[in-house]
């Protein structure tokens, strides 16, 4: 199923895309039963298909990324984070930092697990059976804050608001029996930056959810960003960083294609967006 999240009528509602284009509604709430109830649900804004519990982020679990940025291959997954205050929803602003400036903001399309069960110590021979979805994700990235002005630490620079794209639907894992052989490409204003597959992961997904889940409780609604293919803009010669004005896609298959565009941070601070 391909369950989506809107506010339809005033109300935030559940509901289920089909193939077809029509969307109807869903009964329940996500991790729990639900029920596609076959009425057409009107979507008058579409969400973040889930509001994450915590958001857990994979660094350089593509060979050839890690070889575009000269750095040695993990023996172990690096694992940082993103403040839950990054979420932002489909078809809504990227949005470059002015109050702490950063002029090397940078796309990293990656493929999202969403944790459905409580999860700790699980095995990679049962990791996938706590899988409720896959969708999405967009680790946007302040690389001059990431790298020079977090203190070592990559939260910083990961972290501000809009920097966590996730959408447009959480495709449910019976429809993804293999996380790991799925295409996917991030276009920034229509042209082709990354384009990959999952296979090129080092640390595959059941490894992922095996590491993260040691001596380690995983609650339902736990976002998992896998990691992001070779093609950054940090790693291009010159380098390519977003700019107002541009459009930031990152299409997987089976899920489909989440669009963002980019904007510069207001004058004055921003309204809160993601609810």
């Amino acid at each position: 199923m391909k369950i989506l999240r809107c506010e339809s009528a005033g109300d935030e509602r559940l509901g289920r895309l089909h193939d077809d284009g029509r969307t109807t509604a869903v009964e329940g709430r996500l991790f729990g039963p639900l029920h596609d109830t076959g009425e057409p649900l009107r979507v008058d804004r579409l969400l973040a298909p889930l509001d994450p519990r915590d958001i857990l982020c994979i660094g350089l679990n593509y060979r050839q990324h890690a070889i575009e940025t000269g750095a040695e291959i993990p023996r172990n997954p690096i694992l940082f984070v993103k403040a839950s205050g990054s979420l932002q929803h489909p078809g809504e602003p990227i949005v470059l930092p002015r109050r702490l400036r950063s002029d090397r903001v940078d796309y990293e399309g990656e493929l999202a697990v969403v944790i459905g069960a409580t999860c700790h110590n699980v095995g990679r021979d049962q990791a996938l059976d706590y899988v409720f979805g896959y969708t999405c994700g967009n680790d946007v990235s302040a690389r001059d804050w990431q790298k020079q002005g977090g203190g070592g630490q990559w939260c910083r620079g990961k972290s501000f608001a809009s920097f966590c794209p996730l959408g447009p639907v959480l495709v449910t894992s019976d429809e993804i029996p293999d996380p790991n052989r799925l295409r996917i490409r991030t276009l920034v204003s229509g042209t082709v930056m990354q384009d990959g597959t999952t296979d090129d992961m080092i640390f595959d997904v059941p490894t992922l959810i095996e590491f993260l889940s040691a001596s380690t409780v995983l609650r339902p609604g736990t976002v998992i960003l896998t990691g992001t293919p070779s093609g950054v803009g940090m790693a291009r010669t010159p380098p390519v960083f977003l700019q107002p004005g541009d459009t930031v896609t990152v299409e997987i298959e089976r899920i489909g294609s989440l669009t963002n565009p980019v904007v510069e941070e207001a004058a004055e601070p921003l309204a809160a967006t993601c609810g």
